[in-house]
């Protein structure tokens, strides 16, 4: 709010208070003429008017707003909001600072994960064994506090706060095999993911399922709790421009052909010769995706051999990923979840994940392809 608009609203709220003030005062002190009576020589219907005080209860409250209307300017930011802070302070990051709303907000907000992480350490980490994790969370914790209040951080501090969590994976895998720590995990889930992944946790189009083995940077505990800290963002090029709309239909019908879907089409191929030869050269393709067409987990680029696509693997939706691209965010959980619950939604996640070795697929061909998108998994 600007100094106008704000000392304006201070200015009538003031008049306001005099005013209302004033005309209580003066009730108090005028004095009408009666009659022996009593009476104020009114009369209407029957109805004499007397001359009586103000209840005395009446008064108390109406004085006793008036003197809290005064507290709440004097407590908090009520008058000329940029200039007058209050006396009013909350406790918020270790610090004493003015009171707001915000940071009454974040206060709480401090003060109920306070209790979380200690029921957190004690009912959860202890009883899955895990209790080590406490150390690497506390120091995880403070390389946090002074990136966030560090305009020029010392270069190597993200690099140390990747380890730490890296650290944490071992426990996660702990947190996977007890119950509690899934039941936690899975409202977590619930609460935060399942808008994008579904309840299941099966995904939808551009949206990765989380419970096959089929992961675009990695579905070890180390690689979700990286992919749940800073997010990701997947983005597969345009190629209409680069290769033309010849070279976009010979690639997909390549991509056809060495996928695991390839059975269900009559595959044309003289596209699929002129595909492979689009698909290796050194700066299309084949360098996200590999010689070998099955991703890279260092890039998110997906395995293109398989059946399994984030946004769909049929003839016409390969063309269309490869004429105009993927674009696609996985936010970042850290400031709003914090350590201690991506560590419980970590777990959940990568016990719902299938473990088993993954199946080959056979191709017709085993040579890359650029198409599908990379998101998060």
């Amino acid at each position: 709010m600007t100094f106008f608009w704000s000392s304006w609203i201070t200015l009538i709220s003031f008049g306001c208070w005099l005013f209302i003030l004033g005309v209580l005062l003066f009730v108090l002190k005028y004095k009408p003429d009666v009659e022996e009576d009593g009476t104020t020589g009114h009369e209407y219907d029957g109805i004499r008017e007397y001359d009586k005080p103000l209840p005395k209860w009446w008064l108390v409250i109406f004085f006793g707003s008036i003197v809290w209307g005064v507290a709440y300017w004097v407590f908090f930011p009520a008058m000329f909001p940029k200039h007058w802070e209050g006396i009013a302070t909350v406790e918020v990051d270790g610090e004493t600072v003015p009171w707001t709303s915000k940071n009454e907000l974040f206060s709480e907000l401090e003060s109920n994960n306070e209790v979380f992480t200690d029921n957190f350490e004690k009912s959860i980490l202890v009883k899955a064994d895990a209790a080590g994790a406490t150390t690497t969370l506390a120091t995880l914790n403070e390389l946090q506090a002074t990136m966030r209040r560090s305009e020029n951080p010392p270069a190597d501090l993200q690099a140390q706060i990747d380890e730490k969590v890296t650290e944490l994976a071992p426990y996660v895998e702990k947190l996977s095999e007890n119950p509690n720590a899934l039941k936690v995990g899975s409202r977590l889930f619930l609460q935060n993911c399942s808008v994008c992944h579904g309840s299941n946790a099966k995904g939808a189009p551009g949206y990765p399922n989380l419970t096959d083995n089929d992961w675009l940077y990695g579905g070890e505990a180390g690689n979700i709790l990286t992919t749940l800290h800073n997010g990701r963002i997947g983005g597969m090029a345009a190629w209409r421009d680069q290769i033309g709309e010849d070279g976009v239909r010979a690639v997909a019908e390549y991509v056809l052909a060495i996928s695991g879907n390839q059975n269900d089409y009559e595959l044309d191929q003289t596209k699929v010769a002129q595909g492979k030869v689009i698909f290796n050269e050194p700066t299309n393709c084949v360098l996200c995706h590999g010689p070998d067409a099955k991703g890279m987990i260092s890039a998110g680029a997906p395995n293109l051999t398989d059946n399994i696509w984030l946004y769909g693997g049929d003839r016409e939706t390969i063309r269309e990923t490869l004429r105009y691209g993927r674009a696609g965010v996985m936010p970042q959980w850290e400031t709003k979840l914090g350590n201690e619950r991506i560590m419980l939604l970590a777990a959940y996640i990568y016990s719902l994940s299938d473990k088993t070795s993954a199946t080959p697929v056979t191709a017709a061909a085993t040579q890359p392809v650029a198409t599908e998108e990379a998101i998060a998994n």
